[in-house]
């Protein structure tokens, strides 16, 4: 082998071990080898053109869409690339556009047709996604802020042309409301207020659909409901809001800022407001009822009115829950006779549903209705009211002055389609100085009354008294008529005694017939008499006493007569059985026995000397004295 084939040889050999080292390098630089990873696209940039036509891109584009040099359209999926020459080419990896789950991208074109004057996003064309930057640009893309955007995923985007932005899903919560504001469209009509209502754009998803059906620009009448929203921010406004609650007890009255204007329902009676049917401009003629209700209050307005029984308080220190009466204030009022003084007054009003929409569509609220109608209406009337009467006239008075005030107020608030339920007067506060007055007044009536009281309490006690003593005495009275009742019959009882005794007398004693008779006579006569005199005296007392003693006199005279006669009569008899003196005889020694006198001296002293002298007379008297004391101190002893 000779030196040239060896140098051939070696020459091979060390071609093929840079080949093995540096191989990547080698088909880069020889072969223009481009490998593109799974995971990344390849942008490419060419520096020149050699030959051809197209050398420069067109005035006003940066992406090249047939050979130009310049940033190329189309990229490099992943893959292996020949001929893409280093000198020639400039290819950056990048790695996939990845969009989230629950977030949009938003997509920017830097290249592009110009956007339409009055736009400000570019129309939807159709590129694939925006992974095709050729056909975007081929298909009249517009450079700018796009209303399409792509979901989450993995895309290849080329970023040469578009720069992607990621953003949160639009997510409406429970109860909530989202009012939609688009920021391109055409511009909402002279007189309106929000854009036409337009279908087929799937909750302002689609927002090419909603363009190209005529959508407006600005306040939307629809409205979205909770749940999750591709929505492109760049697009829309979303403004998340509650939804309407009409509690139980009220309704919803309904007035529309949008619309065709409606024919009014009320007829000719009615001048205060149109009331049109549903979807039409102005107050609708049926309202909500309770329940909660997807309004934008934007374009809708919703007045609640109480349907229930409505309590408003004129009064400093009370106001209900509803609030309407919270600058009501209690009324002060003049007197005729020039006493200012306060007043507090409750309103109990209703408002049928079906009456409404008349009061809205009159007052506009409720607060109106209670500051334009009620407050002058109930407290004028009062006012005025208390200038027909003086303070304490209008106390007494409370009564047929608050039935009087529900009366007028009931006919007031009927012309404006209200129900006055009832008018209540609460506090009344004279002045100070008058209630003083007032109150001493009432004070002294008071005990005037209490005063009469007591005297009928009195006269009452006095007749119970009367009556209890009566009953007291008729006690002793029916007491007394018993009494003489049984003294009556104890006296006849006593008559009968004696009348028998006389008569066993005058049969027993023949010899005394005549003392006894007359004995027994008198004394059945004193029994009888005196009987008579206890029945008479237990009859009514003092009467019955001298009855008794009048009656008992005469029978004691009687028998003094009687016995006198009869002791006389037996002194006769004894005279002719013993003789006149010796009879007198008689009576004089009984007398004597009787009154036991001293015949006989105890001590006779006469004048001889001896032992029968005086001196033993004198000391025989001593003798005497001295034994009739001992014998007192044995009686004295012996009691």
């Amino acid at each position: 082998m000779d030196i040239a084939s060896l140098f051939f040889a070696y020459w091979w050999v060390l071609v093929l071990f840079f080949s093995l080292i540096f191989y990547k390098f080698v088909l880069r630089v020889f072969f223009g080898m481009v490998i593109v990873p799974e995971d990344k696209i390849g942008l490419v940039t060419k520096k020149f053109v050699l030959i051809g036509a197209n050398r420069e891109l067109p005035d006003g584009r940066i992406i090249a869409t047939k050979g130009e040099a310049g940033f190329q359209a189309k990229t490099l999926a992943p893959g292996l690339y020949w001929f893409m020459w280093p000198w020639q080419y400039g290819v950056d990896m990048i790695p996939f556009t990845v969009v989230p789950e629950g977030k949009i991208a938003l997509v920017l074109s830097k290249d592009g047709t110009e956007i339409p004057t009055g736009h400000i996003l570019a129309r939807k064309v159709d590129c694939d996604n925006f992974q095709d930057a050729h056909a975007f640009l081929d298909n009249g893309g517009q450079r700018g802020r796009q209303t399409a955007f792509i979901t989450a995923g993995s895309y290849r985007i080329n970023r040469h042309l578009f720069d992607v932005s990621v953003v949160d899903q639009v997510t409406i919560n429970e109860n909530m409301v989202g009012i939609v504001t688009a920021l391109d469209g055409e511009p909402i009509p002279i007189g309106s207020i929000a854009g036409k209502f337009v279908e087929g754009h799937n909750n302002f998803q689609n927002f090419d659909s909603f363009l190209t059906n005529g959508g407006n620009r600005g306040l939307q009448p629809q409205v979205i409901l909770a749940g999750s929203y591709y929505i492109n921010p760049w697009a829309l406004q979303i403004e998340e809001t509650p939804m309407t609650d009409i509690p139980i007890g009220h309704v919803g009255v309904v007035i529309s800022y949008i619309g065709e204007v409606g024919k009014d329902l009320t007829g000719d009676t009615f001048k205060h407001g149109n009331i049109v049917e549903k979807g039409y401009r102005g107050v609708w003629m049926e309202p909500l009822g309770p329940g909660k209700y997807p309004v934008n209050k934007y374009t809708t307005k919703v007045e609640l009115v109480p349907t229930t029984n409505l309590v408003l308080n004129w009064a400093n220190a009370r106001s209900e829950a509803h609030s309407l009466d919270k600058n009501l204030s209690t009324i002060t009022v003049r007197s005729k006779d020039g006493f200012p003084f306060n007043l507090d007054v409750a309103q109990i009003i209703h408002i049928p549903a079906t009456e409404a929409p008349k009061v809205i569509a009159r007052f506009g609220s409720m607060n109106n209705l209670v500051s334009q109608v009620l407050e002058p209406t109930i407290g004028n009337y009062f006012r005025n009211s208390a200038q027909d009467s003086d303070v304490i006239s209008f106390l007494s008075t409370r009564k047929e002055r608050q039935n009087a005030a529900k009366e007028h107020i009931k006919e007031v608030l009927e012309e404006y389609n209200v129900n006055a339920v009832d008018t209540l007067i609460g506090d009344i506060v004279p002045p100070e100085a008058l209630m003083k007055t007032l109150t001493d007044r009432k004070i002294a009536q008071e005990e005037e009354k209490t005063y009469e009281t007591q005297r009928m309490a009195q006269e009452k006690r006095q007749g119970v008294e009367k009556e209890t003593a009566i009953a007291d005495m008729q006690k002793e009275i029916v007491k007394a008529q018993q009494s003489v009742e049984i003294a009556q019959r104890t006296a006849d009882a006593t008559v009968k005694k004696a009348e028998g005794d006389a008569t066993s007398l005058k049969l027993n004693v023949n010899a005394e017939a005549e003392a006894t008779k007359m004995r027994a006579n008198a004394d059945s006569e004193a029994i009888k008499m005196k009987a008579a005199a206890q029945a008479e005296s237990t009859k009514l007392n003092a009467a019955a006493d001298a009855e008794r003693i009048s009656k008992t006199g005469l029978a004691e005279a009687e028998k003094i007569m009687a016995i006198g006669k009869s002791t006389a009569e037996a002194y006769e008899l004894q005279v002719k059985a013993m003789g006149g003196d010796n009879f007198t005889r008689y009576k004089i020694t009984e007398e004597i026995s009787k009154g036991q006198i001293k015949i006989i001296p105890d001590v006779l002293i006469g004048g001889n000397n001896g032992s029968d002298g005086p001196i033993s007379g004198l000391l025989g008297l001593k003798l005497m004295e001295m034994m009739d004391a001992d014998k007192k101190k044995d009686l004295n002893k012996e009691n």
